[in-house]
């Protein structure tokens, strides 16, 4: 049986993915890459309820900071929190960027 603290299920999301440029010059890649990704949108499942097309960073913030109003744990949450960071943080980094600039957004 999984413990609720490593228990990943209760909050889902998709990968970001790759960044989508709108054509046009980008001359700072790395910033417009963390700005796509803290305005990212995809659909959000917590514990059954899905959020649709909600910005993914604001509502696990939402998350961390009452997790109980999501019916989730504070584990479920940080174990969400850090799943974002490392998809969106390898995101980042492709584009020239710092993990630590997504951190720092939480």
């Amino acid at each position: 049986m999984t413990s609720p603290a490593a228990d990943t299920s209760a909050i889902s999301f998709p990968s970001p993915g790759t960044v989508p440029y709108r054509g046009g010059c980008v001359t700072e890649p790395a910033f417009f890459a963390l700005d796509y990704l803290v305005n990212w949108k995809a659909d959000v499942t917590v514990n059954g309820e899905v959020h649709t097309d909600t910005p993914v960073l604001e509502l696990l913030k939402a998350i961390a900071a009452d997790p109980q109003s999501y019916g989730v744990s504070a584990g479920q949450a940080q174990a969400a929190r850090e799943r974002f960071l490392e998809q969106a943080g390898q995101t980042l980094e492709q584009e020239g960027g710092q993990r630590a600039w997504l951190e720092k957004e939480f």
